[in-house]
């Protein structure tokens, strides 16, 4: 008599598990699967700091780059490690697996954006462009700017980073924090001001600070590289006869808001920035120079000149007696005459 098989077909739950899984399976391993986009081109997403798994879940369906949020939070919530995306901005390619989506956002570098910091604008302006382009928001990033622990860990004896944001052309990853942008960027000024420099700026007799700020004056005055030498020992002729330095972008500075042609009478408006009314350099800079105006200061043209008054054309006319300055601003008006009597950018 033959023997039975020992071998029993599955049972209609078992088969069901068998089916489950198989299911599962298909929605996290198999590409496409549980994609939305058919394009071929990849979607850009960002993941904000302190995003939950399940937001990014959210954030991933609503951005069109799958179908379903359950494959993604089960992938996760049996591949723990998986949970682990950090803020920032990713280029996702269409038709991944979930489990390709989920590793690709957990082990692949950020995006990067690349960001120019122009010559001489004002740490507001900085937090302007940062703002636009990173997952940064300006007044956070303007508190972090005056953020007395992050000063001192900078070396930055003032009331804000103002000055020392060096400008240039510079990568950072899309969910950089403020602190990490200033940080860079006043670590790209301490890379430049380098101990040589530093040992050419105690011979001339200025600190850090004092260097900066007549730097920042220098770069707020001519955007030619060539007059910055001769700017610089203007000022620093002036300086050196108690002279005050009568220096239009210190008042700029001073007058809330955007920039604008100024008046005389702005001329008199009380504030430490004023170098109109208050002897000496003002408290600290008033931009962010940049590497050409800070070697001005450093090595300034060798001159008499204790006046300039701009030409109208672009640059300047200097002198070095009062007559001959009378003159040039004679010049300049004339090459002025249609436009309103303003303060013309001179230094008296």
């Amino acid at each position: 008599m033959p023997r039975r098989s020992s071998s029993r077909r599955p049972g209609p739950l078992a088969a069901a598990a068998l089916a489950i899984t198989a299911v599962l399976a298909l929605f996290i391993f198999m590409p496409w699967v549980n994609a939305m986009r058919f394009s071929g081109k990849p979607t850009t997403v960002g993941i904000h700091r302190g995003t939950g798994f399940r937001q990014i879940a959210d954030k991933l369906h609503d951005a069109g780059i799958i179908r379903f949020r359950w494959p993604l939070l089960l992938t996760g919530a049996l591949i723990p490690d998986l949970h682990k995306i950090k803020p920032g901005r990713y280029t996702v390619p269409s038709g991944l697996s979930t489990f390709q989506l989920l590793q690709r956002l957990h082990a692949s570098p950020q995006d990067e954006v690349r960001l120019m910091i122009p010559n001489g604008v004002e740490q507001t302006k900085i937090a302007a462009i940062v703002s636009a382009n990173l997952d940064i928001d300006s007044t956070a990033f303007m508190a972090a700017s005056r953020d007395r622990n992050l000063l001192s860990s900078l070396g930055i004896k003032g009331e804000s980073t103002e000055g020392y944001l060096f400008p240039g052309t510079y990568n950072f990853p899309w969910a950089s924090s403020p602190r990490e942008v200033i940080a860079f960027l006043v670590g790209r000024f301490r890379s430049f001001y380098a101990d040589s420099l530093q040992r050419e700026a105690a011979t001339a007799g200025l600190d850090e600070r004092q260097m900066m700020t007549m730097a920042s004056i220098v770069e707020a005055e001519t955007p030619l590289d060539t007059e910055k030498p001769v700017i610089a020992s203007v000022y620093l002729n002036r300086l050196k006869k108690n002279m005050r330095l009568q220096a239009d972008p210190t008042v700029q500075y001073a007058i809330p808001g955007p920039a604008r042609r100024l008046w005389f009478k702005d001329l008199a408006v009380e504030s430490p920035y004023n170098t109109y009314i208050h002897p000496g350099l003002p408290p600290g800079p008033i931009c962010n120079p940049g590497a050409e105006s800070i070697m001005a200061v450093l090595r300034p043209a060798n001159t008499s000149f204790i006046y300039f008054v701009a030409t109208g054309k672009g640059g300047h006319l200097f002198a070095s007696t009062l007559a001959a300055h009378d003159r040039n601003v004679l010049h300049y008006r004339a090459s002025t005459r249609n436009q309103p009597d303003t303060a013309g950018r001179s230094s008296r």
